[in-house]
């Protein structure tokens, strides 16, 4: 997944970048609110971890902006206010969890997981297509009830293909996957990790359509 991260802290921010990181999501960091507001409005990302107590903008109407735009994306709100009404307010103008500062890393996770799991409209944390389970949390493939070894690049291919079943996923989407800001983007990467995947599970479980992108058909859901 490509997360924003929008924290004004050094420290925290850096560590939830570093944190994130480490779990295979490609992270932006910005640190104050109009930064928040403009990569939102031109980036797409999987879901958004929101400081409120931001400089130029509050993370409150960086999150009111991005819903008058539409936007269904996926809002964690970090907060130090630990307040039922503090919460009621964010929840009312649409974050859609709250973590209270200071949190652990792995619940941070968990809990983007399940947001971007609900958002994508599966209840089941396990995602299923075509005989092929993906664990986002074990961050394991199973193909026929073996263990199939990904690298972390290809798991995330396919775990945005299997959280869009039955939607072309473009080239450009899929990089957006898997690259944060100032990372080189490889030529003929995507290509590269689809031919390695088909490999590694079955090569018709992944259709090309050409000049379009890439898909896993609807009717292997959940097979």
């Amino acid at each position: 997944m490509r997360i924003l991260v929008v924290e004004d802290d050094a420290l925290l921010g850096d560590a939830v970048q570093a944190g994130l990181k480490q779990s295979g999501h490609a992270v932006d960091w910005v640190r104050d609110g109009m930064q928040a507001d403009h990569a939102l409005a031109t980036e797409a990302y999987s879901a958004v971890v929101l400081d409120l107590g931001l400089p130029r903008l509050s993370g409150l109407e960086v999150l009111s902006r991005l819903r008058r735009r539409q936007s269904a994306l996926p809002v964690l709100v970090l907060t130090a206010r630990d307040t039922v009404e503090d919460r009621i307010l964010g929840l009312d103008q649409g974050a859609d969890d709250y973590l209270v500062k200071p949190f652990d890393m792995g619940e941070l996770n968990a809990r983007l997981r399940a947001l971007v799991r609900r958002s994508g409209g599966f209840a089941n944390p396990v995602l299923r297509a075509g005989g092929v389970e993906l664990d986002p949390a074990g961050h394991r493939v199973m193909y026929q009830q073996e263990t199939v070894e990904l690298a972390a690049r290809e798991f995330t291919v396919l775990e945005a293909l299997m959280l869009n079943v039955g939607k072309v996923l473009s080239r450009a989407q899929l990089e957006d996957k898997l690259y944060a800001w100032g990372q080189e983007v490889e030529s003929n990467t995507v290509e590269v990790h689809i031919h390695h995947l088909r490999r590694k599970l079955y090569p018709a479980l992944i259709q090309t359509i050409r000049g379009v992108g890439y898909l896993i058909p609807r009717d292997q859901a959940g097979e």
